[in-house]
This record gives structure tokens, C-alpha cells and sequence, in this order.
């Protein structure tokens, strides 16, 4: 279709004793993209109903709808066809809704049926049948677009449409890993995992745009679908009230906020199973989302340093030698990856004996010189005699079949290749065997790559699932989490007393239970710097804590400036780590010269003398599900400025950080949440708003909130293994104004799950002020753990006339320091 066409409307049609069907084109529509109506029946007459133990069970024309109440705050929205098969196990949600016990009433009249907690009214009218959610103070958390002939819900064969009205002015967040802003209004977005620079991914998503058009270019900022796919977005209407659903359904979708004052939701296949989210506030909705689909493990310590990574044949000397380079230069660096070429001819599993003679004694060398390593593992296995993986894979019949029952071959770096049935248990426990071994002679962790899954010049929809019972889009967006499953086991198994470390390049609801996830294939272009920022915090938004970019960009060729403005823009996020494909320049922090190497020296510097603020970020993010790296809407939903703004983000609430991301550019504008700011460089103070700040080439623009206690290492060690130091500093940003603030700092192992028997330090600040009076207090619960070494504070005044510095001893559960200013 083209742009150009003009809106044709179609009269709706009736078949006999089969409900209305919709035909209706609506101004718009016909377009390249965008969830059109077309012949889909929706459902009109609910005739029947009863309660349950967890809400109603009704029947609405021929289906079966359930609604039940999984929170006081959280609904969950079914639809069924008796008779038909059921949709196969997502694997996604792991709590079982059918367990809430909790109170709700029932209000019934001729027309409607409410069903009542103490957070939501859901009204369900009986004919025409429509579904609404609203808030026990009556603000509207999804109401039926009546007018447009769809109703709540209407379906079509194996598909079906949800539609639901949209407030004017509301933002939309989330979807997983998408281009363009963080806002997604405007848009129509494609959940379906995609190897984006394959040739086949512009086929079959970049065409039908005119010449010229982004929506056409892999590279571009606007190009869709991207890595990672997931079915639950927020939406925060004008008075700062946020909404969250959630399809818990793993086949290709739609989700069209192109028409104004409207969404439409379609999935090409699967159950259709909602949860929704009355809010009101973004953070009380992560946490319930995580409550249903699993929040992130504390992950290892490691895992949050920075990461040395390149598609280049390294040797087991070259590896070592740049060890002693990061040594030697006195740069932080926890880890070493190996890519694609560590491999024997691409074979999953195997080392290149011509590069690695002894990989055991390399690994060995590096955890000596205080690094980790973590190779790349893809999914395809090479069709090849002799090749022990395949022909194990064979005997266990853990291979995808087609249709007829052949083992299905794609066509990617080992050339010919057979693709794991992640959708099978026994497949996923022998593919987490394997990574056991691997892993056994030293390495960390794993990396997940190729895994949407990537099929090469082979077309991927002959791959089915769980030995031939489930079609290719039942699982393929589900495939990298539950190669994560297997691969997460293996780890447990061969190191039952370290936490695992995955990274992937896809994704689904659920991953972040085993895997971080980085941003795919970036350009070294300003606008995929750009990119990042929105990527991730929309990642983040989607319960995704552990993401991050590849710093400097992997494609193409980077360039001083760009390196510098993007190792500002990475050094604190939550995943760190420098990566640049074979054919491009090096990009190493001291490729381009000594001033460029200070920078971005200076730059990991602060990142891991920040790690016990970062690292109780991720505590946190594990028990809440909140995102580490944080929108501005977050910080103010009532902001309508803060709402739309993408190029800046907060670290937790603390901390605001204002990369510069534009070439040639030495200032740029920021804006403060409301409330009292200092400059983290100047310990100038600022008040919410807009600001026009200096920033040449070597700063990066940061800002601590006032009243916050950050801690930080005394200095960045080398990297964080073995290194528990016996002072923390405490950078107390003083508050200008009277009040009480509250901040925390996690300490454990960082190895170990000894936290998960108590053997972790949480220590809760509250800084006090009273006129010229200033009390800080700290009480410590837990355990210590082996390896405490921390007998002190040291206190850092910010925001005062003269910066104060004092030492006191905190070896105890409670401490109070008082200072008159």
C-alpha cells in the first residue's frame, strides 16, 4: 500500500447468525502500516455470568470471558473459545493469578455487571458487550472506543484486535527495544524479534516505504521491528495518571497509537490474556508487572564494571597483552569477551586451537591479572558428521522440526545449521549441560547472540516448536529467553556458588530473570548515541533493568569526538561495554591519543567509584522491579516537559545525567525536575527548570538531587574483584531548605548468594535539617558477610561555602553525626 491512498470506507456487512463482521477503512488507515479492522467479528452480547473465586466467568456470543482479579490493582482479561485448542505455555508470567484471595464485591444491575475492589471498578455492559476499568476515585484506566465498530475486542480466525480509547495528551512508554522517542504516540510499532541488518529483515519490514523514507533503512533511527519484544507498555495521561497493560502472548503483533485518540492492539495468533494496571504511578506498576513476570538476580559484582569486547581474531597473547595494556594505563576494566572467531570454524562450544592452544591457562593469566572472560555462544549448531553437539542434539531429538518432521535448517556463520527446540525442556537442560562444560575450564559468563532467532538467507517460518506441535510464531519471539532458561541452569550447575552472568541480544517478557540484554548492532553515528538513551530507558520501562549500548558504536567508524560524548553517555549505565565489529578502526579508550584516553579514564573512573550507588540500584531493582536507568516522567509524571524529555535520564533518584549527543556541540540545554540541584563537578546549586549548562569536550553534565547521601569507593580499583575497601565516602549534598531525606547503601559479597541467607548490610541514611543544624543517622541490618573489610565513613559536605571533610568510625548498627553549617 502507499501512503498517498486515499481513506475508502466500506459499509459493514452482516453475515447470517454470525454477528456483525467490520469492514471499515477509517481516515488513515491505508497505510504501510497500522492495525485495519477488516472482516473481524467483535464480540456483542454478553448473555450469561457467575462469579468465581477470583472475579466473574461469563459467556459473551460464543466466548468464554474471564476476568480475574489478581490484585486489588491488577486485573487480568481473558477470552476463550470453547472447544478450541489452548495456546501453547508463554513461560512468561511465573505467579499464578488463581491464588488472590483478597475481597472484591459484586454489583449487578439489568445492563451492567461491576465488579469492585478497594483500587478499581471494572464495568463489563452486557449489550453491546463492553469492558472498562476505572479507579476508585473515578479517573478512567481503559475505556471502549465504541464508535469505531470493533468494541473491546474482535477477532478474526486466529487473530483478534483489542481497541481502547487513548486521552488526549497521554504519553505511551514501553514495547521493549524500539527506535525513535520514548514516547510511542504516533506510531505503529511490530513486535516480532529481528536480526535488524540481515537483508531479509529489510524485505520483509522496510519495504513499501517511499525512497528516502527512515522507516526503510536497518540504520536509521526510526526503522521497527528491533531485538526485543515485549507486549506491556504504560500510559500516563495529562495529570501525570499512569496505566499499564500487558498481553501475555508471544506471536507477532501490532500495537497502533497512530489514530488519534485511539489504540489498537493486534496479535496474529495465541490466547488473549491482559493484565491490566490501575497505577496510578509508574513505580507501583513496575512492581506488580514484575510481581507476574520475575525481576532481575542480584547480578555478580563483575557484571557492573566495564566490559573490553571486539569481533576481532584476538590470539591468547594478544588477549593477555591487552589485560596488561588496561593495567598498564591504569584504566578500570572487569572483563575480557571473546567473539566469534574464538571458535573452531564457528562451531558452538569449541575454541580455535590455532588462537587458544591452552585456553584454560589463558583464563587462568587473566583472573591473575583481575579479569574476568565471557565468550560468545550462538544458537546454531552446524549440520556437520562428527560435530558432537549436533549429533548429540540428534540423539536427543532436541532440534526444531518442520512440518513433516525434518530437522529445520538455516544458514548462518557455521553455514549450514540446526536450531536447539528451546521450547522443550529436556533441550534446554542438555543445552545447559553443555554451557556447564564450557564455562568449567574458568570462563564467567556467557553471551547470547543470533538469537531472535537468526536464521541467515533461510526464511525461519518452517521452524516449529517443541517437537513439531507449535507453529514458528508461537515461540519465536520467546526463543532468546528460553535459550537464557537453559543457559542460566548450566551456570547453577557448574558453579552453584557464583551468581550467573548472561547477556543476549534478544529478548521477551521474562528474560531479565536470567539474562541482561545490550542494544544489537549500533552504527558509530550520533543519532544511534542518540538512539540509546530512549532504547534503554524504554527497555527499563519494560522490566528490563540490565541493559546498555555498545559503547562508541559497533558498525562503521568511530572518531575521538563521538568516542569521548559516548563513553559519558555509557559510563553509567547499567551495562557497560566497548564493542566494534572486524572491519572497523580500533575504539579503544586510547586509540585516538592521551587526551582522549584521560577522558574516557576519567570517565570509568567515576563509574566505579559510584559502584556501591549503582550496585544498590540493582538491589533495588531485583526487590521492586524499578528500572536503574530512569525516564524523567518517572522522577515527575506531572511535568508535562519532563514527559516528553529522552535526551537525559536519572540514575535511581539522585542522581540526573545530561549527556551531550550532538557533534561539535560545547553546552546543551537540561532540565531539572522540581526541586534544589547541585553540579556534581561545581557543587554549583540550580532549582528546577530549565538550564543552558557548559559542556565542552571533557564534562559530562551531572547532577545530585539535594539531601542525597551518594556513596562511592574512596578510588576505582583496577576492577572490583576481591576488592572490598575499609572506607566508604558519603558525598552529602546539603539541602538549602528544612527537611528529612532518605538514602541507602547495599553491601554484600557481590559474588555469592550469601545474601540470600541474610548476608547483606543495608544501611538507611536520613539526613536531618533544621535551620543551621544538620544530623545524619545511619542504622545498619543484616549480616556481614566474608571478605568485610569497611570500618568507616568518610563524609563529604557538598553545597556549602567551604567543603567539609570528616572521618568517623562505623563499625556498629547505628551511627549519628551532627554538624552545626
Amino acid at each position: 500500500m502507499n501512503s498517498s491512498t486515499e481513506a475508502v470506507e466500506i459499509p459493514i456487512v452482516e453475515p447470517i447468525d454470525e454477528g456483525p463482521v467490520l469492514a471499515l477503512i477509517k481516515p488513515g488507515e491505508e497505510q504501510v502500516r497500522g492495525v485495519v479492522g477488516h472482516y473481524f467479528s467483535p464480540l456483542v452480547e454478553l448473555t450469561n455470568w457467575e462469579r468465581t473465586a477470583t472475579g466473574i466467568a461469563a459467556t459473551v456470543d460464543d466466548a468464554r470471558l474471564d476476568l480475574d482479579i489478581v490484585d486489588p490493582d491488577v486485573l487480568r482479561i481473558s477470552v476463550s473459545q470453547p472447544g478450541l485448542s489452548e495456546a501453547p505455555p508463554t513461560h512468561v508470567v511465573i505467579r499464578d493469578s488463581s491464588t488472590w484471595s483478597g475481597e472484591f464485591r459484586i454489583e449487578g444491575s439489568e445492563a451492567e455487571v461491576h465488579l469492585v475492589t478497594e483500587a478499581m471498578r471494572i464495568v463489563v455492559a452486557k449489550s453491546p458487550f463492553r469492558l472498562e476499568v476505572f479507579r476508585t476515585d473515578g479517573t478512567a484506566v481503559t475505556e471502549s472506543l465504541a464508535e469505531n465498530g470493533l468494541g473491546s475486542f474482535a477477532q478474526l480466525n486466529d487473530e483478534f484486535i483489542v481497541t481502547r480509547k487513548r486521552p488526549a495528551g497521554s504519553s505511551i512508554l514501553g514495547l521493549g527495544q524500539k527506535t525513535g522517542n520514548l514516547d510511542r504516540s504516533g506510531r505503529t510499532y511490530i513486535l516480532w524479534n529481528t536480526d535488524v541488518l540481515n537483508p531479509r529483515s529489510l524485505q520483509e519490514f522496510g519495504s513499501g516505504f517511499e525512497p528516502g523514507d527512515p522507516r526503510g533503512d536497518p540504520r536509521s533511527r526510526e526503522f521497527d521491528p528491533y531485538y526485543i519484544s515485549i507486549p506491556f507498555y504504560c500510559s500516563v495521561d495529562v495529570h501525570g495518571h499512569a496505566a499499564g497493560f500487558f498481553v501475555d502472548n508471544l506471536h507477532k503483533a501490532q500495537y497502533d497509537f497512530g489514530c488519534e485518540g485511539e489504540t489498537r492492539i493486534c496479535f496474529n495468533g495465541g490466547g488473549y490474556a491482559e493484565y491490566v494496571f490501575v497505577g496510578p504511578d509508574l513505580p507501583s506498576i513496575l512492581r506488580r508487572y514484575t510481581d507476574l513476570t520475575g525481576r532481575i538476580k542480584t547480578p555478580p559484582i563483575w557484571s557492573l564494571g566495564y566490559h573490553h569486547c571486539r569481533w576481532h581474531p584476538y590470539t591468547a597473547g594478544d588477549v593477555v597483552r591487552l589485560a596488561d595494556t588496561y593495567r598498564k594505563r591504569q584504566i578500570p576494566c572487569d572483563s575480557i569477551w571473546l567473539d566469534i572467531d574464538h571458535m573452531h570454524g564457528y562451531r558452538v562450544f569449541t575454541w580455535n586451537q590455532k588462537l587458544f592452544p591452552n585456553p584454560a591457562t589463558m583464563l587462568a593469566n587473566l583472573k591473575e591479572r583481575g579479569f574476568r572472560s565471557v565468550t560468545i555462544v550462538d544458537p546454531g549448531v552446524k549440520v556437520e558428521a562428527g560435530n558432537s553437539v549436533y549429533e548429540s542434539g540428534l540423539d536427543r531429538k532436541a532440534f526444531c522440526l518442520t512440518e513433516r518432521g525434518a530437522v529445520y535448517k538455516g544458514q548462518v556463520w557455521p553455514g549450514r545449521t540446526a536450531f536447539p527446540d528451546f521450547a522443550n525442556e529436556a533441550t534446554r537442560e542438555w543445552w545447559g549441560d553443555l554451557n556447564a562444560k564450557h564455562v568449567s575450564i574458568g570462563l564467567s559468563g556467557i553471551w547470547n547472540d543470533m538469537n531472535e532467532p537468526a536464521t541467515g538467507d533461510v526464511p525461519d517460518a518452517a521452524m516449529r516448536f517443541d517437537r513439531g506441535q507449535y507453529s514458528h510464531g508461537a515461540y519465536h519471539n520467546g526463543y532468546a529467553m528460553l535459550m537464557a532458561m537453559g543457559t542460566f541452569q548450566g551456570l547453577l550447575k557448574a558453579m552453584p556458588d557464583s551468581r550467573p552472568f548472561i547477556l543476549s541480544r534478544a529478548g521477551c517478557a521474562g528474560i531479565q530473570r536470567y539474562a541482561a540484554n545490550w542494544l544489537g548492532d549500533s552504527m558509530s553515528r550520533w543519532d544511534h548515541l542518540q538512539m540509546s538513551i530512549p532504547m534503554s530507558l524504554g527497555l527499563g520501562l519494560s522490566g528490563l533493568p540490565f541493559v546498555g549500548g555498545d559503547v562508541g558504536g559497533f558498525g562503521e567508524n568511530c572518531d575521538p569526538e563521538l568516542l569521548v560524548r559516548w563513553f559519558q553517555a555509557a559510563c553509567l549505565t547499567p551495562f557497560c561495554r566497548n564493542h566494534n565489529d572486524a572491519g572497523g578502526v580500533d575504539q579503544y579508550p586510547w586509540s585516538f591519543g592521551p587526551s582522549v584516553e584521560e577522558i574516557c579514564r576519567e570517565m570509568l573512573d567515576l563509574r566505579y567509584r559510584l559502584m556501591p550507588y549503582l550496585y544498590t540500584l540493582f538491589v533495588e531493582a531485583s526487590e521492586t522491579g524499578a528500572p536503574i536507568m530512569r525516564p524523567m516522567v518517572w522522577a515527575d509524571p506531572h511535568d508535562p516537559k519532563l514527559r516528553k524529555l529522552d535526551d537525559q535520564y536519572m540514575l535511581g533518584d539522585h542522581l540526573l545525567v545530561a549527556p551531550v549527543i550532538e557533534k561539535n556541540a560545547v553546552s546543551r540545554r537540561v532540565r531539572l525536575p522540581h526541586g534544589e540541584w547541585f553540579d556534581w563537578w561545581s557543587g554549583a546549586s540550580a532549582r528546577g527548570g530549565d538550564l543552558l549548562v557548559d559542556a565542552p569536550l571533557g564534562k559530562l553534565p551531572l547532577y545530585a538531587k539535594a539531601g542525597a547521601v551518594i556513596s562511592m569507593w574512596p578510588e576505582a580499583p583496577p576492577s572490583t574483584m576481591g576488592y572490598h575497601p575499609e572506607r566508604i565516602d558519603l558525598h552529602v549534598f546539603v539541602p538549602s531548605e528544612d527537611g528529612v531525606f532518605e538514602s541507602v547503601l547495599i553491601e554484600d559479597d557481590g559474588a555469592t548468594f550469601g545474601y540470600e541467607q541474610g548476608e547483606r548490610l543495608k544501611t538507611a541514611f536520613r539526613l536531618i535539617r533544621m535551620g543551621d543544624s544538620l544530623h545524619l543517622e545511619a542504622n545498619t541490618e543484616g549480616a556481614r558477610y566474608l571478605g568485610f573489610k569497611r570500618t568507616h565513613f568518610r563524609i563529604h559536605l557538598r553545597g556549602v561555602s567551604v567543603p567539609i571533610v570528616e572521618t568517623i568510625q562505623a563499625d556498629g548498627v547505628r551511627l549519628i553525626w551532627r554538624h552545626s553549617l
